[in-house]
């Protein structure tokens, strides 16, 4: 028996760990009103990484149930939310069903359908701050820390042979249990692709160093960990030197950004292009919320600046 209180009011569900911190509480009310959505809410839900799978359960029973409840985006235990609850979906959509995680959860004609945004979302933000044909330029490698939902979905939008000699010559995951680089790998074994596939376990951060000198120059360096928002630190040391004019992206944009820090300070000596998760953010909630009031939010770059304007002067009010 769930112990949430009904919705009053047409109502998103934000699944993450620490929701309150999130500028999706100041930004969601101008997007509803820019997007005419009238009296639509958004709601934190809280839980600590990998909780129990009965609540999970919970949650998601509740908002199947509760007619006001429309959807939800789910950040931090997309891939354990998606095996605790799994049998509870009426419909699981292609992208989450390979993936085997749950970013968004929405409603059509009382059926609650499991989605995987990310690789869309993810697409999306890679190649605003990439430009076209990045790797076919560069001829560089991709190292992921960390081996949730997020490089699941990222690593899935960059190795694909569909998209020619523009793939990573290299593909290197790492992350500081064994249980998770095993998943990523058989994940990986499905799609075939050119980029060569390492897989790394990491307990420390100055595993992550190490793997760094080995990257070819102008690879992307990417936080995949939650580490600056989800937990404090980074998953290198002060000691990490990036690769010349690497791209360091931190999935975060809120918290103590340690990693992005860690760039910066080599920014100059190490020609660095340095990106956190705004961009990424942006992306992430428009897409959900797209799917979750079934509208269309076209991803055309005014109308993601424009959004992203609105963003930027809801958060500083």
């Amino acid at each position: 028996m769930n112990h949430y209180p009904r919705a009053e009011r047409p109502t998103l569900y934000f699944i993450g760990v620490t929701t309150g911190k999130s500028s999706i509480m100041k930004v969601f009310p101008a997007w509803v009103r820019h997007l005419g959505l009238e009296d639509a809410v958004i709601t934190g839900m809280d839980f600590p990484l990998h909780a129990n799978p009965a609540a999970y359960r919970d949650a998601v029973d509740f908002i199947k149930s509760d007619p006001f409840s429309l959807g939800a985006l789910v950040t931090t235990h997309k891939i354990d939310l998606f095996n605790a609850c799994r049998d509870m979906f009426d419909e699981i959509d292609p992208h989450a069903a390979m993936m085997k995680e749950t970013s968004c959860l929405s409603k059509r004609h009382g059926q609650l359908i499991c989605h995987a945004k990310d690789p869309i979302s993810s697409g999306l933000a890679l190649d605003g701050f990439l430009g076209p044909d990045y790797f076919s330029r560069m001829e560089a490698d991709v190292f992921s820390v960390g081996a949730g939902g997020s490089t699941i979905a990222l690593t899935w939008y960059l190795m694909r042979r569909e998209r020619g000699d523009n793939t990573p010559k290299r593909i290197i995951v790492s992350n500081r249990s064994q249980p998770r680089l095993d998943e990523i790998r058989r994940f990986h074994a499905g799609i075939e692709t050119p980029a060569d596939l390492d897989y790394v376990l990491a307990p420390k951060p100055q595993d992550n160093d190490v793997v760094l000198p080995t990257l070819r120059p102008g690879s992307l360096v990417i936080n995949a960990t939650g580490l600056g928002k989800d937990a404090p630190g980074s998953p290198l040391t002060d000691a990490a030197v990036f690769p010349e004019r690497a791209v360091a992206w931190d999935l975060n944009y809120r918290g103590n950004l340690v990693f992005l820090d860690q760039a910066r300070a080599q920014a100059e000596a190490r020609r660095l292009q340095i990106e956190d998760g705004w961009t990424y953010f942006i992306h992430g909630w428009t897409q959900v919320i797209a799917e979750v009031f079934d509208i269309t939010i076209p991803t055309t770059d005014s109308n993601i600046a424009r959004l992203t304007e609105i963003a930027v002067a809801a958060n500083r009010a």
